[in-house]
This record gives structure tokens, sequence and C-alpha cells, in this order.
């Protein structure tokens, strides 16, 4: 080894050394380090339903939507085939012309099985292209869409699992030479793997239903818009709810739901500087960093995502949102609802509290939600989302 080896050497190891004993673990996990991914589209709650009880929707009775929460709750369907259709206007507070749209359905097969299927939607108004000089190259209208289709079986009274496959879709820049660079739609299949419970109980002489729902979603290849090997995830992350469905009389239920959701990519790490304000590099070459390399095959990124963040554990805790939400029902005809989510500061920082209502009337129901939230300026401020769902057996009755 010569001498400007073992130079460099002692060099990067003093300064990975003097950085860590300015800055400590705690410091780093009140820093802001979002988790990111490509088509992020794929996290946008689907239904009104679940979007009035604050994204709450892994462990709720099954409707039409449940392949976006939980597949296999539709083993347990009290309907035999239903559909729901939702829109919302997106972002309107920035941009005019962002647009989300959810078309599902379900039908039941044999004794124990259901199939399912669903297409998202994401339109992203008109972009106008510019070279380095600001002058116009072209305009496009960016889109991205998701297509589904999964099966879901009860193995036993209370007992159902599921399974959906995906295949996604974003073009964002379409098939054009930006600034030097070639762009192309970005495409990746991935697939989801889902459980759920449920069983009556008694309180104080009343009815009522428990309910537990786990759903690994998203699980599938990285994507890129560009000819580079470099890869990004896409949005994979677990769900693991709860739901206490209460009947208060013969006209009057409420529901309370429970869902914590964990991202389950690799948290970005803390990159270390030298004593010059520079990058400090390894004897590699590399980047000396705190926390987990973030450029892993896509099993290790998985595992990796639960231990990986430069903060150590005070950082992990903060990786996991949580929705909290309350439905009361009248006659089964009339739902109102209310919940509230929660996401870490350091962690994107949404926190609102969402309010939403529901109709049912033979073959139709009509759900809105509304968000509030509790930041200023805040892109969703305002944000009114409607979804239908029809009952194909009422429409033989």
């Amino acid at each position: 080894m010569n001498l400007h080896r073992i130079t460099a050497l002692i060099v990067s190891g003093l300064s990975a050394t003097q950085l860590l004993a300015q800055i400590s673990k705690t410091q780093i996990a009140g820093q802001q380090n979002v988790v990111t991914t490509m088509v992020p589209f794929l996290t946008i709650t689907p239904d009104s339903r679940s979007a009035g009880m604050a994204d709450a929707g892994v462990a709720i009775s099954p409707d039409a939507n449940s392949i976006h929460w939980n597949m296999s709750k539709l083993a347990f369907a009290e309907k035999k085939s239903g559909m729901g259709i939702s829109y919302a206007p997106w972002l309107r507070s920035l941009v005019p012309d962002v647009q989300f749209s959810y078309l599902s359905g379900y039908n039941k097969v044999g004794k124990n099985g259901v199939v399912s299927g669903s297409f998202r939607y994401f339109s992203l108004g008109n972009i106008n292209f510019t070279d380095f000089q600001g002058d116009p190259i072209g305009s496009f209208n960016p889109n991205e869409f998701a297509l589904d289709a999964g099966y879901a079986t009860r193995l036993s009274d209370n007992f159902s699992v599921g399974v959906a496959l995906r295949f996604i879709r974003s073009n964002i820049a379409g098939v054009r030479q930006l600034n030097g660079i070639s762009t192309r739609p970005g495409v990746a299949g991935a697939g989801d793997i889902n459980v759920y419970y449920q069983d009556k109980i008694e309180i104080k002489g009343k009815e009522a239903k428990v309910s537990f729902g786990a759903n690994l979603q998203n699980i599938g290849s990285k994507m890129t818009y560009t000819n580079r090997e470099q890869r990004d995830f896409i949005p994979m992350n677990l769900k693991i709810g709860g739901a206490l469905d209460y009947e208060i009389d013969e006209f009057n239920r409420v529901v309370f739901a429970l869902d914590i959701n964990k991202l389950m990519v690799p948290t970005r790490p803390y990159y270390l500087k030298n004593y010059k304000g520079g990058d400090s590099i390894d004897q590699n070459g590399a980047r000396v960093f705190v926390g987990g390399d973030p450029d892993v095959p896509v099993i290790q990124g998985l595992f990796q995502s639960f231990s990986d963040a430069p903060g150590g554990f005070r950082e992990e805790l903060k990786e996991y949102n949580v929705s909290l939400g309350m439905e009361y029902w009248y006659n089964k005809r009339f739902a109102a609802r209310a919940g509230y989510f929660h996401e870490p500061t350091t962690k994107g920082n949404r926190k609102y509290l969402t309010f939403g209502f529901g109709v049912r009337y033979r073959v139709l129901g009509i759900d809105a939600a509304y968000l509030v939230p509790f930041q200023q300026r805040h892109p969703l401020a305002n944000q009114l989302r409607f979804s239908l769902l029809f009952d194909f057996a009422a429409f033989k009755d």
C-alpha cells in the first residue's frame, strides 16, 4: 500500500470520526428525512368511505373497493357482486387540471372464493417543457395508471387470504430527448399478499364484530424513466389494521378503525462530510454514510427498511403512519364518518382531520369525504371527493 493510499484512509477515518462526534443519532433522527418512491399515486386513498375515516380501510367491512385495502376481506362480502367508481380533482389548490379516477369490482365464485379487479388513472394535467436556455420545446400530458386483478378465499369461518397482481405504467415525460437525456414511460409489475380475520363477540349484552387485517402491498420490480441502469423503488408498504363494529340497537351501529402503515423501502442515509466540506470518500471511492445503503435489490430493501434509518430506532418509529377512523350508521342507510391521520413531522408532516357521509338505497351507494389539514396552505386543503357503489344483485331483485 503506497503513502497516498494510507494518507487517504487516515483522512477519511478522521473525517468520519470528527463528524460523528459532532452529530449524534438523536440529532440525525430529528432532521427532515422523508422516505420517497416512484409512482406515489399508488398510495392515494381511492374511495371516499375510507377517505372519510382518515384513510383507514384494512379491517373495516368489505365493499367493491377492498382490492386496494385488503383483497382477502372480499371473501366475507355479504353481496355476491359489486362495483365502485371514484373521482377526485387532485391538488386543486395548486393546479387546476390534475385528476384521479378509480374503477373497481368483484364477483363471488364457488362457495368460498371471490375475484376482483380495479383500474386507477392519474392525470397530471398539461406540462410545458423547456431547454436549458428556457426556450419551449413542446408540451405533454403526463399520466399514470395501474391495472389490478386479485383472488381471495375463505380458509375457515373466520379467516381468509388473498393475493392481487398489479401492472403499473407511468408516463411523465413521454419518449423524447430531454436536455440530452432519453426518457421513456416507466413500467413495473407488483403484487399484494393479504390476510383477514373476523369474529363475533358480545359487549354489555350487545353483539359486536372484531376484525383484523394485514396487507403486504406493491411488492414488485423497481422502475426507471430513462435507459440508465439506476432504478428506484415503487411504494412497497405494509398495512396493518383492526376494527370494532358495535351494534348499539336495532337502528344504530358504530364502527371504530385503526390502521398503521409503513413504507418498506430503504430510508435515505445521512452522508458524511470531510473537514473541507466535501463528501467523505473511502478507499474504494464510495461515499461514507450513516444508515443503510439505499442501492440494494428489492427483497433486501424490503427487510432492510425496518432497521436502516440513520437516526436509529428513534427514527424508525417515525416511519409509521397512523389512521384513526369512526363510522356511524343509522338503519343501515345513512352514515357519518370522521377520522384523524398522523404522520411524524420529519417524515412528511401530514396531519389532518377528515369528515364524510354515506347513503345506501337499493342498488346505489353514495359516499363523500372532506379533508381538513392542520397546516397552512396545504396542497390538499378543501379536498372534496365522491364515490359510487353499485349492488348488481339488487338489480335482479
